[in-house]
């Protein structure tokens, strides 16, 4: 045993000495509207003094640069100046990268190479950040998921759950949108809510991620049906040159994947990954079983200078068992396994983008299928030896088949970018299911096969004036479907939108965006049955709509350094509002199971306003900090109409993350989190008493009458990591250990019901037999979670 760790102490802690350390990059520069080569740019590694220029072809090479992550800057006459997202140099392979560079408007006569990794553009000045793969392998705590890493964020409120729900902004987690090059991609979290958007682990595989927009808001015209966020995943091509490996062993599971050429002029990157959850969860005997399994692709074709075609993949599937062999469970574990049913799903998306290019111009078609499939069934007491106990029966399907189109061109210094989309959706749903609902048990049995058409325009113009001091850019969006007749008019849902940039000087500007937004409620509530009868079609269901208003400042005193502060406003109209429980859905959705199947009318409204400020730092020295401040306030109306704080009304959020490369390719990284105590709903304990109530659910219920009205207490949490790289000459290996939750904080959860039992274990009832005797627990949550992770590149 000590040889063993002997070993593995020398693999981690052994310098690379005697293997020199120099790595080979090669790019190629082209106009971003036109795709044409241009030569003679000015290319340099970033915070270092090493230049070159492109050729006649716009390629350009670097050589003996030192292995590991660096930023690589470019400039022209009549182009912005750009910097681009951090990539990965090593000895063992040839780095390939394609800048894009876009005309400006100013006469320059000389160029200096002072570009800003941070993002802003005409049509989204505010509220938008750049992600590169950099700060998502370097991000402690995250464990490679860029939905954990997008949590550090100003705005992005966490969750001491451990689950990956996308909370911005006090907007509920079923408000984003995800675009994976382009194509939509409805779900990218494992045991994913349907209805919404969370679950606990993500399915993107971060080895394809080459950067991520996120908004937060000033969405642009172009991407539509959200209300608080939208997610641009963008991803690496294959290696031209030859065939590339990386295996990966991580905290869950353990993956695979493959990148290289696919003749002359098409690459491919593959993986797929498969986790050990299942086996784990029941050695330490935990209540529930999980395991999953996910694949992801893209291919890229060039098939010449003006026509190219890329197409993505990406698939998981889930299992979600329950662990029934448990020897003497304790109160916790009987809470879970009582209310918990059994659920597999499966989904998947795929999608082809194609771009023409003209002189001033370029085209974009792009055509996808998602398809989710999700069953889920529970037994009362967990007995399926009679069909009597089953108490839910749960099996839905959702297809999406897209299409869109998009004509990007400039003219004059003016850029357009205008559209269409049309999408054909069948979602199907059978439920069978007893619900407790006004004292009285109430069947819920339909079978739904739903067909929409969905159709949609946009167009934005953007302009830079006062020699480019003054951005300006102003877009239009409606939507419409076939669904009823208070959503098949597109003039019932117009979109605008206007964003504003002034600089004020070099390092100072000023930014403003204002827009409306619409979004189409889940299928889950379009598809909803009583009776056979869509009774939301009949209760006049509407498109949920959001206006925005956000203000912002930003001071750069270095390309590296980044001072932001943002105030904003979102008034909510429209939102479903739940009949039977009278209270909005936008409280919904960060739990596993399906949101929305009930019956509701669109009368809820909403607000969520505040402010945040953020300070970056992406040196090329190697030090990275991201500090972020949102003061939040979350409300929405209840069923007297008094505004009352909704499930996100956190307050504050604050979130430091720090790394630091030191020598010898050692890397350490710390993140810090505060959640203000977030609201929370009481138990009905009278009602889940109820033995006719108690057995339909298999747990308690929650006092609705009392929505929001207690209130958790804060929540923080610290996260260390510790990375150790080598680059050899034919092979990468990295090693990295991760602590979650460093001291081991306690997170107040609501409190476990359980079923009183006597010394026999038989349960104790009252009044003749009518009622459980039900015992309070308190519970929190919080453990030090270790985590190593082993990567090898060859």
């Amino acid at each position: 045993m000590m040889k063993i760790i002997y070993s593995l102490l020398l693999l981690v802690v052994l310098p690379a000495i005697g293997f020199a350390q120099t790595a080979t990059l090669s790019g190629k520069v082209e106009d971003a509207t036109s795709n044409e080569p241009l030569p003679f740019v000015n290319v340099v590694v970033s915070g270092t003094g090493i230049g070159t220029v492109t050729d006649e072809n716009g390629h350009f090479e670097f050589d003996n640069l030192n292995s590991g992550y660096i930023r690589i800057e470019a400039s022209f006459v009549g182009y912005t100046k750009y910097a681009s997202p951090e990539v990965e140099v090593s000895r063992a392979n040839t780095t390939f990268i394609e800048i894009r560079l876009e005309k400006s408007q100013s006469k320059i006569e000389e160029v200096t190479v002072t570009a800003s990794p941070f993002r802003k553009t005409a049509e989204s000045p505010v509220s938008l950040r750049s992600i590169g793969i950099g700060e998502i392998e370097k991000a402690p705590g995250a464990n490679r998921d860029i939905s954990k890493v997008i949590q550090s964020f100003p705005g992005v409120q966490s969750t001491p759950a451990y689950r990956n729900d996308i909370i911005i902004r006090g907007g509920g987690p079923s408000e984003s949108r995800f675009y994976l090059d382009g194509v939509e991609v409805p779900f990218i979290n494992h045991f994913a809510t349907q209805g919404a958007s969370g679950g606990p682990v993500g399915i993107l595989n971060a080895d394809f991620i080459r950067e991520v927009n996120f908004y937060s808001g000033a969405f642009p015209a172009n991407r539509g049906n959200a209300l608080s966020g939208v997610m641009e995943f963008n991803q690496i091509d294959g290696n031209e040159q030859k065939l590339k490996f990386q295996g990966t062993l991580g905290a869950s599971e353990i993956a695979a994947t493959f990148d290289g050429p696919l003749g002359e002029k098409t690459n491919f990157v593959f993986s797929v990954r498969r986790s050990y959850l299942q086996f784990l969860f029941s050695v330490l005997e935990l209540p529930f079983l999980p395991n999953f399994t996910d694949m992801q692709f893209k291919t890229r074709t060039r098939f010449n200078a003006k026509n190219e075609l890329t197409i993505i993949g990406l698939g998981a599937n889930d299992i979600f068992d329950l662990n029934e062999n448990i020897e003497n469970p304790d109160d916790e574990q009987k809470y879970i396994l009582s209310e918990l049913p059994v659920n597999e799903q499966w989904n998947y998306t795929l999608g082809a983008v194609y771009k023409h290019f003209r002189q001033n111009s370029y085209q974009t078609f792009v055509v996808s299928r998602s398809h989710l499939n999700n069953s889920a069934y529970k037994y009362f007491e967990n007995d399926d030896s009679s069909e009597d106990n089953k108490i839910l029966d749960y099996n839905s399907e959702e297809i999406e088949n897209k299409l869109r189109f998009e004509n990007t061109s400039r003219m004059d210094g003016y850029k357009f970018n205008f559209g269409a989309s049309l999408d054909f959706v069948n979602y199907t749903n059978s439920t069978a299911q007893r619900r407790f609902i006004e004292d009285q048990i109430i069947n819920v049995n339909y079978h739904t096969n739903l067909n929409l058409v969905k159709y949609g325009f946009f167009g934005q113009i953007s302009k830079t004036v006062l020699n480019e001091r003054l951005a300006l850019s102003l877009g239009l969006r409606s939507d419409a479907n076939n669904y009823s007749a208070s959503m098949n008019n597109l003039l019932e849902q117009i979109s605008p939108r206007l964003s504003a940039s002034y600089s004020l000087t070099n390092q100072w500007s000023l930014n403003f965006n204002t827009g409306r937004y619409y979004q189409l409620p889940a299928y889950t509530t379009l598809g909803y049955q009583q009776n056979d009868v869509f009774v939301n079609k009949e209760n006049n269901l509407k498109y949920i709509a959001v206006d925005h208003l956000i203000g912002g400042l930003e001071y750069r005193p270095k390309s590296t350094v980044q001072f932001t502060a943002e105030a904003f406003w979102k008034g909510y109209s429209d939102y479903p509002f739940s009949v039977n429980d009278q209270i909005s859905l936008a409280n919904k959705g960060a739990d596993f199971g399906v949101v929305g199947d009930e019956e509701v009318v669109s009368t809820s409204e909403g607000r969520a306003y505040g402010a945040e400020f953020q300070s970056r730092i992406n040196s090329g020295k190697g030090f990275n900090l991201n500090v972020s401040y949102t003061l939040v306030r979350s409300e929405f109306k209840d069923g007297a109409g008094t505004f009352i704080p909704s499930s996100w009304d956190s307050k504050h959020l604050l979130t430091a993350t720090a790394t630091k490369e030191l020598k010898r390719n050692w890397r350490v990284g710390a993140r810090w989190r505060f959640v203000g105590g977030l609201p929370y709903t009481p138990w009905d304990l009278e009602k889940s008493a109820l033995v006719e109530a108690w057995n339909l659910k298999g747990g308690p219920y929650l006092d609705y009458s009392k929505l929001n009205s207690e209130r958790f207490d804060p929540f923080h949490q610290l996260d260390l990591r510790i990375d150790k790289s080598y680059y050899w000459e034919k092979v990468t290996a990295k090693f990295y250990i991760d602590f979650q939750n460093f001291y081991n904080f306690q997170a107040q959860q609501a409190d476990i019901i359980v079923r009183a039992e006597d010394a026999n274990g038989n349960f104790l009832l009252t009044d003749n037999g009518t009622r459980y005797v039900l015992n309070e627990i308190e519970s929190t949550s919080g453990t030090v979670l270790p985590t190593i992770g082993i990567i090898v590149q060859f």
